[in-house]
């Protein structure tokens, strides 16, 4: 049972990213609590298709984009995957100086370095030859230091938990439109769950085994990711009832954690904030090569070497930053 663990999760690493992380900052910090039920629909919501794309994998035994060749017509299936592939690079450049910089909050040093070194470290994963197994257990180690990381600094934040069970009650803050859109935006992505369907194939799965998958895989990997959400809006708003400060970007958040959780608080926070954009990362780039390799009919197994070339194209397009210093200094 435990084995079927990782589609949802890898699907999970992919929509739990920097963009995720920061619009929960800015909700817990300009917010408090009043905006955790977001995260709760969205989650709902996630599953519901997470679950969908798991059984058209079972039922089907092909991938999403040739089901929809084969019923809307080969035109219809292409422009599905360029069109996911193409949201994957827009993820691209957040992913990897997001790891760059949790790497130079933790570490010091040039935040650019970090990023090239993050790519780098993500380009060795995707080249070794069962790729998506090596994949799949290193982003479920990672959703678990996130867990910790997460759960930990959470705890040594002394939030006030009666306020923030009453924001699970929904309230609509007339000037948080644009906000409650990023939530749910970055909480709930149709591109994630695309994957689980190849993510199925390339774990061979099957139909009798569903029951299970949903218990042991669907169920908590987008448990996961939304608890982790929450966790992060519910330690912004104990640091804006605490002192009094809005952080609005993570790494002010993970400087203002430090004085009211201490120093083990902090860390464990920006532990997380790496793993969750470097999971992304590779989560993100990995989607990107597979969906792009099936529109044009190649083999879309994560092991295929058109697939990697795909892969190596999203993290180049992230490293494109390096050349935007000048416009974004972040060394």
């Amino acid at each position: 049972m435990l084995a079927l663990m990782g589609p949802a999760f890898v699907a999970g690493a992919w929509r739990f990213g920097p963009g995720a992380l920061t619009s929960a900052v800015q909700a817990g910090s300009q917010y408090g609590y009043m905006l955790l039920w977001v995260i709760l629909i969205s989650a709902v919501l996630m599953f519901v298709f997470n679950d969908m794309a798991v059984r058209l994998g079972l039922a089907s035994g092909d991938s999403v984009v040739q089901v929809t060749k084969q019923k809307l017509g080969r035109p219809i299936g292409v422009m599905a995957g360029f069109g996911v592939f193409s949201i994957t690079l827009m993820f691209a450049v957040g992913n990897a100086v997001g790891s760059g910089l949790a790497l130079s909050l933790l570490l010091g040093g040039s935040v650019v370095g970090w990023t090239l070194a993050s790519t780098v470290a993500v380009g060795l994963l995707i080249a070794m030859r069962n790729t998506y197994k090596a994949m799949e257990r290193l982003l479920v180690a990672l959703i678990g230091l996130m867990s910790v990381g997460f759960l930990a600094s959470t705890i040594l934040s002394d939030p006030d938990w009666a306020a923030a069970a009453q924001g699970l009650i929904p309230k609509f803050p007339a000037e948080a439109s644009v906000l409650l859109i990023a939530l749910i935006g970055t909480n709930f992505s149709i591109n994630s769950a695309f994957y689980t369907g190849y993510a199925i194939h390339e774990r061979k799965l099957n139909r009798q085994q569903y029951r299970a998958i949903t218990l042991m895989d669907t169920l908590p990997g987008n448990v996961a990711t939304a608890f982790m959400a929450m966790l992060i809006i519910i330690v912004a708003s104990a640091v804006l009832h605490s002192t009094g400060t809005v952080a609005t970007t993570f790494p002010q958040l993970a400087s203002v954690l430090e004085p009211l959780a201490g120093k083990v608080g902090a860390v464990l926070f920006s532990l997380g904030f790496f793993a969750a954009a470097f999971s992304s990362m590779a989560a993100n780039a990995s989607a990107g090569g597979t969906l792009l390799a099936d529109a044009l009919g190649w083999n879309s197994s994560l092991s295929g070497w058109r697939v990697k070339l795909l892969v190596y194209g999203v993290l180049a397009w992230g490293l494109q930053l390096l050349w935007w210093r000048r416009v974004l200094p972040l060394s």
